[in-house]
């Protein structure tokens, strides 16, 4: 095994592991709507202030306007047609449905772990730790939905393990395949995984934490907090 692909499946076990202790914890108590929306905005923060200070830096530099427009548009082509695929099996299927989408979410996330490593070291692991805290909440949310369906603990907890496993794979997948990527074809993924980010802010995170009426001002500081410890290790890394 080649030692980019090593350092990244090294890493990417922080989010499986968080994906399953996240499971585990909501199988046997599920967390309470303030504590969801707090974890949500401090993912969203740490999330995008991963894309302003990793990523978008490494498009304006010697920037060719075809890999921009073609990676960006086709990450936010993909996270509509996700979006629209995972509502029809949510609405259609139950708790298999829920299950699917999640798995469909899940996937994409480890894809773009393994494709920030290609960037650099440093943006690989900050967005590898932001999309483990994004992945915390998944888990949570997905174990305690069947929690409420009835689900035991033993489907409950093999669920979100089996979610875990589809991180390791896109992120090997997204590691092996764009390895050694460099010029227009390196700024178009990066254009890709910026746009399937923002999304994830966007339209996931920070609409799903303001359904809850437990809505406050700590729970919007978080996201700022999140953006800023970002900050932080960018500086001290």
């Amino acid at each position: 095994m080649n030692s980019p692909l090593m350092t990244v499946l090294t890493y990417v076990l922080i989010p499986v592991a968080v994906t399953i202790i996240g499971g585990i914890i909501a199988a046997y108590r599920s967390p309470g709507e303030k504590t969801r929306i707090t974890v949500q905005h401090f993912a969203a923060g740490v999330v995008f202030a991963a894309v302003a200070v990793e990523l978008l830096p490494e498009l304006v530099i010697d920037l060719k306007f075809p890999a921009l427009i073609g990676g960006f548009s086709f990450g936010v082509a993909l996270m509509l047609a996700v979006r629209y695929f995972s509502q029809r099996m949510e609405g259609a299927e139950g708790s298999t449905g829920l299950v699917v989408a999640s798995g469909i979410d899940v996937f994409i996330d480890g894809l773009l772990i393994g494709v920030s490593f290609d960037v650099g070291l440093k943006a690989g692991i900050i967005i590898t730790i932001a999309l483990a805290i994004e992945l915390l909440f998944l888990a949570l949310s997905v174990a305690s939905t069947l929690a409420e369906k009835g689900k035991s603990k033993r489907i409950i907890i093999g669920t979100t393990a089996g979610l875990s496993a589809l991180v390791l794979i896109g992120a090997t997948i997204g590691s092996t395949l764009l390895q050694g990527l460099h010029g227009p074809g390196l700024e178009a993924v990066i254009a890709f995984a910026v746009a399937a980010l923002l999304y994830l802010v966007t339209e996931e995170l920070l609409v799903e934490a303001h359904k809850g009426q437990a809505d406050s001002t700590f729970a919007t500081t978080m996201f700022f907090l999140g953006f800023l410890i970002v900050l932080l290790l960018e500086n001290l890394a």
